[in-house]
């Protein structure tokens, strides 16, 4: 029988990789369709889906604008949960920069607007206190 486990239910949300493509994108300022489509490259059909998934489980909202002299559309905005992943995406982006960047180095880095120092996801306990990277001091606790 598998696990019940809140990591399989987040992964039924965002555990694909076009979800993860949008969302890196709307967290970079890009959130109309076509800037969305040219940026990750999805075909329509697929962005479309993903779009929609994600507006369903309340991750992005459409919001409608207007440029001067056209129609009214929408963008995609994220929503207090969806703003929530951003330290999911920054840890990916991490792993991916360590282990997976070619030798000109990563090709984007998140910065402090206030001071310019990189950002960086890392993990504390409630008390604030840095937890190493390995694993090491976690205990797990079954709730079910």
């Amino acid at each position: 029988m598998a696990r019940e486990c809140s990591v399989a239910a987040a992964l039924g949300v965002v555990g694909e990789q076009w979800s993860l493509l949008i969302l890196r994108e709307v967290f970079l300022g890009v959130r109309r369709f076509d800037a969305i489509q040219e940026a990750t490259g999805a075909s329509r059909a697929i962005l479309v889906t993903r779009l929609r998934s994600l507006t369903q489980a309340r991750v992005l909202e459409r919001v409608d604008y207007r440029e001067s002299g056209a129609r009214t559309r929408q963008e995609y905005r994220l929503t207090p949960a969806g703003r929530e992943l951003q330290p999911v995406l920054t840890a990916l982006m991490q792993w991916g920069d360590k282990h997976l960047a070619g030798p000109a180095g990563p090709p984007l880095t998140i910065t402090h607007t206030d001071c310019g120092a990189t950002v960086r996801a890392t993990l504390r306990c409630e008390h604030g206190h840095l937890l190493a990277d390995t694993g090491h001091g976690l205990t797990v606790q079954h709730n079910l």
